[in-house]
Parts: structure tokens; C-alpha cells; sequence
């Protein structure tokens, strides 16, 4: 027994101040996918795939794989299920499970959403004229979404006389709507017979009529707006069709004077709206101006006027305004200026008020002007990165604008500024528990210089106390595409690594749109190379500059952000310990040739058509799946969902499978497949949570032993 006893002993004296080991991969043999060759022929070319056979999401072999990978995945991640419970639980430690959303009120109610502790899905509520009124079941998405494992409310619209909501519902995550109603009297839904319809519907002042797009069932391109009267229960009409197949996007709204109904057209490029009065539901739709290559506009109508918000000779944009009868572009005269260093990214309209969101070396602003003085000022922010953005202003006459501000330290917060006194209040601001203090915290902006000399902004965050000492575990985060701007915002899960020693980082590449509209052209068809190389110049500068070091750097992008990880990791497979890939487009070039893919032709702006040679050439440079060579690559989570109907499950799949046929090295590549859900993942903020805490714990177990 003293001999055990010393044993022992000596056993803690040697453990004593370690380190917890993280838990070790399991053991499983990873799928092999069959090879059968399909040959690809184009411009002489030929690109040989042998996983093309995958697409068929109806052939049980699919299937059958899919199950596959994911019983690997979790093999393989078994020794991490403690690990993954620790985090889940942790993060939703965080979260104010009866959390209410701030009111906002619009024709008479108070409108707002509640989730109930514990539930997956929120309940929608109103109240009439006050918040001390009693409250109202707008929508019940938590008793609606019970039977369904995937559940998404698309949008919905009150009608006039407040008798009335309608509803857009998905339950399957491929974006497809059906459309309902709800008396708001008696409680009583009824199912419209509406299916396929495109997620937004929008109320005549009829109190009967409303409108709705719908998709092609085949290639789910908005391509039509349909009008339906509810009371006589006749066949839904068609109001219009769009031929142009690089017009992908159509939305029908209601301007927020309630006067105009508008459908707007949308390409990468150009787009198209057409109006017409609410009160006139059986009316025809006319043209506000007619579309032009190269061209945006969007309309707002103010009293005699619509302001105009457009790029036409103007890159960054600028405001005209135009006669309420006289909309062509002949007629538009200019009331702010182009600015070669302001993007102006939107504008809010007031009876007396017009408020302007700018963007500026990456950060946004607010700028109000007071219309009957002229005079204007800005709204001061003070952090060294954050994001502000105009909120929910409903009502024309209203003195107050409804603002939101957030950072990577900051929760978001939602306030009321009354433009006439310049006093700012706080109506809610997002309740982050388990003793979560932003001074413990800290975040940085800096640009770095590219290889061509261009300035790239990058944010990080971090805890406080971290030593710039070349050790810490970094996740660097992009996107690059589509002018869509990587916004600095809280966000609870990440205290999870951050309390862990980790850096979290966003490089703001080209071809989002944080330095203006040619930010974004120069990430894009012929110019797209630049962010990948803008994404790995960030990381090597964080390297260098003993942020990281390749041991212990991550890297993480979805959706296009997953063709940018892709890219990089064929380019730069030793810079990172490990990569998460969402959804990722990887298969370009296959993908932008097949005419019967979900958006492909409303695609060819962005990325190039590759029926043209130079195109073709261009993209085959840089797409991931056709430059997989043998070599050792980086750990990779890759995520996918079968019905996605924006990056097709099988493009992750293959690109799984022909990594694996490839790599040289003993990295863990794995592949989740969720079977129940589209492009953005599980619905149920909870279900959601448990798919990050898998994703956090993947990158916690490859840090050094």
C-alpha cells in the first residue's frame, strides 16, 4: 500500500502544472468515395471529374456517402463530444433566453419579438397605440415550427386595416415559400394554396390584394410578381415576368410612405424598379426608369418628389431627386455629390429629415440633414472599429431615428436619436450573461500593405493581457465577394476561444466594399486573384508581426468565403494549422457552366462567363476544386446542407473527396452534412449553436499538446 501511495505521489508531482491535454481524434477510416471518370470539354480544354456522379441528391448512393461522412465525422470527433457540451453550454450560458427584441411602431401597434426560455423559435407579438396595452399573438413560429425539423419564417406583412397578417413559410431550407393567413381577430390561419413563392409578400391598401414573387422550380431565380385577392379566391394573376435570366433577383415592397407598391429587378450590375400606387391594387406596374447597363438606382418618395439613391456617374454613389411624375432619368437633379472616398451605402427619408449612411476608410457614419434648414450634422462614434447602421423608422412624421451600433467588445444596441435635440437614448441593448465584461477586452484596426501595394484593413480582437509573442492561436475570418462588406459586430460565441488565448481577426479584403465600390471591382471577374492574395498577405503580416505563427493560425470562410479558403489552401497549404469551409463554392468553373444550377446565369457579373475563353482561363486559374494537387493540406471542417439551393451540397462533397484522394499528408479532413437544412445551416438557435460548438471545438483540439 506506501508503495502505491508513493507511486502516486510521484505521478501528481510530474502532472502538477500542466496543461489539460485536449482530447485525442478517434479512430475511424474515412470514406472513399467511388472514381468514375466524366470529362468536361471546353475550349479545347478537357478537366477530367470523377466525383461528377455525386449531383444526383435523389441516388441512394449520394445518400449513402453523405451518412458516411458524417458517421466519420463524429467517429472522429467523439473525443471531443465532452469538449462540444463544455462550449455549447457555455454559450448559451450567454444568452438571455427570454430575450425580447426592441418595439417598433408602425401604423398605430407596437410591434416585437420574444422568445420563451428554452425555445428554439421566437413568438411575433404586437400591442395597440402603447406598450401598456395588452399584448397580441401576431405569430406563434414556436407551436408552427414544432412538427418541422427545419423551420423559417421568410417575411411578413400587416395589412392596412390591421385585420390581417400575411406569411411566408420554408420547411424544407431550399428557399422556397408557401404563403399564408392569419385573421388577427379570430386567430384562424388559413393556407392560401401558395406554394413556391419567393419569401416576401407585401399588402395592397385594399385590405385584400397582395403580392408576392415566385421562383423557377429549377434554377429557384426569382422570376415572376403575382397578385392574389384573398376574398374572391380567383387563380393568382401574373403582374410581371422577367426573361432576362442575369436578372436573378426580384422583390416586391412597399415604400415606407405606404404610398407605392415596387418591384425591383436586380442583376450584379444594373436593375429595374417598377411602381404603382397602393391604393390602385388592380392598376399596371410602370417603369421608373428603365434599366441600363452598369447602372443601380433605389427609389424613395417624399410629398412631390422620390429621392433617388444611384452609382449612374457616380462610383460611390450619390442622391438625386426627381418629379413624382416625371421619374425617367432626364428629369433627376443631383442632391449630394459623388465623393471618390464616401460610399454613400443608404439613406433614410423623414417628412422633415433625411439621414445618410456614408462609409469612409472602412467605417460607417450617419449624417443627418434637417430638409427645411439645410442644416446637418454627424452622429459621433468613438471606438476604433465598430458598426453603426440605420435601424427600423416606419413612421414618415416621426422626429426620432431608430439607429444600430456594435463592435466586437460592444453588444449590439439599438437607440432612439432625436435629430432635434441630438439626445440619444438607449432602448435596448443585447443582455450577454455569465459575467461578461467588455473591459477585459480589447480590439485593434490597422491596415497592412499588399503585395501590389494596396492597404488592407484588418480588426482584431482579443483579451486583454495577450503578448505579441508569436504563440497565440489566431482565427483569421473572410469573404471578399459580392461588395458585401465584413462588418465588425459582437457576437457571444466568440468569448468562448477568446477566453481560450485566442485572437479572432477579419481581413477586409477586396471585393467586399469597405473602401468604396472600386474595393469591391477590384475583387472581382478578372481581378479576383487579388483576394486571395489580399486574404494570405494579411495572414503572413500577422505572422510576422508575432501575432501567430502557422501552428496555431486558423482560418474559416462560408459561401464564397469558402471558395476564398479553397483557394488559399491550394495556393498556401502550409500557413494553417487548420480551416473551416462552410458551404463553400469551390467547383466554379463546372458550376458556372451548368445553366441549370440555382443563380448560375445571374452570376456570370461576378465571377465571369466562362463560355468566354479569357473567362474560362481566368477562373480554371484559381478554382479550388480544379487545383487540388498532391500535397499535404491543412486540418479541414467542411460543412454542407443537402437542400441548399445557393452552393449545391455536391460541391463540398466532391471537394472532400478529391482533397482526400490527394493529400499527402495525415491531416483530418471531415465533412458535415446537414440532411435537414439549406445554405444557412440549422434553423433552431439552439441546433445552430450545437453546429458551432462543434465547429469551436475542431479548432481547439488541433492546438499544440
Amino acid at each position: 500500500m506506501k508503495t502505491l501511495i508513493l507511486l502516486f505521489a510521484v505521478m501528481i508531482s510530474l502532472f502538477a502544472g500542466c496543461k489539460p491535454r485536449a482530447p485525442q481524434w478517434g479512430e475511424a477510416e474515412a470514406p472513399i468515395a467511388e472514381r468514375i471518370l466524366h470529362e468536361h470539354i471546353m475550349h479545347g480544354d478537357t478537366r477530367p471529374d470523377f466525383y461528377f456522379w455525386m449531383r444526383d441528391r435523389n441516388n441512394p448512393a449520394v445518400i449513402a456517402y453523405l451518412e458516411a461522412e458524417n458517421a466519420y465525422l463524429k467517429a472522429r470527433m467523439a473525443p471531443t463530444e465532452r469538449l462540444q457540451e463544455e462550449l455549447f453550454t457555455e454559450m448559451k450560458g450567454r444568452i438571455k433566453q427570454d430575450a425580447q427584441s426592441a418595439p417598433v411602431f408602425s401604423n398605430g401597434y407596437y410591434y416585437y419579438s420574444r422568445f420563451d426560455v428554452g425555445s428554439e423559435y421566437p413568438i411575433y407579438y404586437r400591442r395597440k397605440g402603447s406598450m401598456d396595452a395588452p399584448e397580441e399573438i401576431l405569430l406563434n413560429v414556436k407551436e408552427m415550427a414544432a412538427s418541422h425539423p427545419y423551420f423559417n419564417l421568410g417575411s411578413y406583412d400587416v395589412s392596412f386595416d390591421n385585420q390581417w397578417v400575411a406569411f411566408t413559410v420554408d420547411t424544407v431550407g431550399r428557399r422556397q415559400f408557401t404563403i399564408k393567413l392569419k385573421n388577427l381577430q379570430s386567430g384562424e390561419i388559413m393556407h392560401t394554396g401558395i406554394a413556391n413563392a419567393a419569401g416576401n409578400v407585401v399588402w395592397a391598401a385594399d385590405n385584400a390584394t397582395f403580392f408576392y414573387g415566385t421562383v423557377d422550380p429549377r434554377t429557384l431565380r426569382f422570376d415572376r410578381i403575382m397578385r392574389y385577392n384573398f376574398q374572391t379566391r380567383n387563380a393568382p394573376e401574373l403582374v410581371y415576368f422577367e426573361a432576362d435570366e442575369t436578372f436573378y433577383h426580384m422583390g416586391v415592397s412597399r415604400t415606407k410612405d405606404n404610398r407605392f407598391i415596387t418591384i425591383s429587378i436586380n442583376s450584379t450590375l444594373s436593375n429595374e424598379t417598377w411602381i404603382l400606387p397602393a391604393n390602385e391594387p388592380l392598376g399596371r406596374f410602370q417603369v421608373f426608369q428603365t434599366r441600363q447597363r452598369n447602372v443601380l438606382y433605389e427609389v424613395f418618395p417624399l410629398g412631390d418628389k422620390f429621392y433617388v439613391l444611384t452609382n449612374h456617374e457616380a462610383t460611390n454613389f450619390r442622391l438625386m431627386q426627381t418629379p413624382i411624375g416625371s421619374t425617367s432619368m432626364q428629369n433627376w437633379t443631383e442632391v449630394v455629390a459623388h465623393r471618390p472616398d464616401v460610399l454613400l451605402e443608404n439613406i433614410e427619408v423623414f417628412d422633415e429629415f433625411l439621414v445618410l449612411q456614408e462609409r469612409t476608410r472602412g467605417l460607417r457614419q450617419i449624417r443627418i440633414k434637417h430638409l427645411p434648414t439645410g442644416q446637418e450634422h454627424y452622429l459621433p462614434f468613438e471606438e476604433e472599429a465598430y458598426t453603426a447602421s440605420i435601424g427600423a423608422n416606419a413612421e414618415m412624421a416621426s422626429q426620432v431615428l431608430r439607429f444600430n451600433y456594435t463592435s466586437l467588445t460592444t453588444p449590439m444596441s439599438q437607440f432612439d436619436y432625436n435629430m432635434v435635440t441630438q439626445e440619444k437614448t438607449l432602448v435596448l441593448q443585447q443582455e450577454v450573461l455569465g459575467g461578461f465584461d467588455p473591459a477585459n477586452y480589447e480590439t485593434r484596426r490597422f491596415f497592412i500593405t499588399a503585395r501590389d501595394g494596396v492597404e488592407v484593413p484588418v480588426t482584431i480582437v482579443y483579451r486583454k493581457g495577450m503578448a505579441k509573442d508569436g504563440n497565440n492561436p489566431l482565427l483569421l475570418h473572410g469573404y471578399g465577394s459580392y461588395g458585401i462588406s465584413m462588418e465588425p459586430r459582437f457576437n457571444s460565441n466568440l468569448l468562448s476561444l477568446l477566453d481560450r488565448g485566442f485572437i479572432y481577426a477579419q481581413a477586409h479584403i477586396r471585393g467586399g466594399q469597405e473602401l468604396g465600390r472600386q474595393w469591391y471591382e477590384d475583387g472581382k471577374l478578372l481581378n479576383k486573384r487579388n483576394t486571395f492574395y489580399d486574404f494570405i498577405d494579411v495572414a503572413d503580416y500577422l505572422v510576422a508581426e508575432q501575432y501567430t505563427n502557422s501552428e496555431v493560425l486558423f482560418a474559416m470562410g462560408g459561401s464564397a468565403g469558402g471558395l476564398l479558403m479553397g483557394a488559399v489552401i491550394n495556393m498556401r497549404p502550409e500557413l494553417f494549422k487548420g480551416v473551416i469551409a462552410a458551404v463553400p463554392f469551390v467547383d466554379v468553373v463546372t458550376t458556372m457552366l451548368d445553366a441549370t444550377i440555382p443563380l448560375t446565369t445571374a452570376e456570370y457579373d461576378e465571377w465571369g462567363n466562362p463560355n468566354i475563353k479569357e473567362f474560362y482561363e481566368y477562373m480554371l486559374s484559381y478554382s479550388p476544386y480544379d487545383n487540388i494537387t498532391a500535397q499535404a493540406y491543412p486540418n479541414l471542417l467542411v460543412t454542407s446542407g443537402l437542400h441548399d439551393s445557393q452552393v449545391q451540397f455536391w460541391e463540398p462533397t466532391k471537394w472532400v473527396a478529391k482533397l482526400r484522394h490527394y493529400n499527402t499528408g495525415d491531416n483530418k479532413i471531415l465533412l458535415f452534412t446537414n440532411l435537414e437544412a439549406g445554405h444557412s445551416g440549422a434553423s433552431g438557435r439552439w441546433h445552430r449553436l450545437r453546429e458551432v460548438a462543434k465547429e469551436y471545438a475542431f479548432l481547439l483540439n488541433l492546438l499544440p499538446r
